[in-house]
C-alpha cells in the first residue's frame, strides 16, 4: 500500500506558461517521501543525531504525463520498490486530486551513508524495519 501526501501547486510551482515547473515535481516527490518518513516516527534529524547516517538521493528518473496547473490539488504517494542494505528504491507518482489522473512517475534511489566520511554504509535494521512497515 502506497503513502500519500496532499500538495498544493502554488504560483511558485509554475512556469511562465503556467504549469508546474518539471523539476519541482522532485521536490514535491521529496516532500512525500519527508511526511511518510515521519508518519512511521522516522525524523531525518533524528536519524542524523542518532545514528551518525543519513539518506541522500543517488539516483531518480521521473516520467511526466500531464501537466498540472496554479491551484491544482495532488495527491504524491510513496512506496518501497526495492530494499537492499544499504540502498532504497522508491517508487513514486503524482496524481491530480480533481480526477485522479497520473501526472508524473518516478522512481527515486537513495543510500545510506555515514555523515562523517559521507561514505556507504548500511541501513540500520530498525530504520529498515521501520520504512517497511504498512503505512498508517
Amino acid at each position: 500500500m502506497d503513502f500519500e501526501f496532499p500538495i498544493r501547486v502554488y504560483w511558485e510551482d509554475t512556469d511562465a506558461g503556467g504549469i508546474v515547473f518539471y523539476a519541482n515535481y522532485l521536490k514535491f516527490f521529496e516532500r512525500a517521501r519527508t511526511e511518510w518518513l515521519r508518519s512511521l516516527g522516522v525524523s531525518q534529524q533524528s536519524l542524523r543525531a542518532d545514528t551518525g547516517g543519513m539518506f541522500v538521493v543517488t539516483d531518480t528518473a521521473v516520467r511526466y504525463l500531464r501537466p498540472a496547473v496554479l491551484d491544482d490539488l495532488l495527491h504524491v504517494s510513496a512506496r518501497i520498490e526495492t530494499a537492499g542494505r544499504a540502498s532504497l528504491t522508491i517508487a513514486q507518482e503524482a496524481r491530480c486530486a480533481r480526477d485522479g489522473r497520473i501526472l508524473a512517475t518516478g522512481t527515486i534511489r537513495i543510500g545510506w551513508v555515514e555523515i562523517a566520511s559521507m561514505s556507504p554504509a548500511k541501513i540500520p535494521d530498525n530504520v529498515l524495519k521501520a520504512l517497511q512497515a504498512p503505512p498508517p
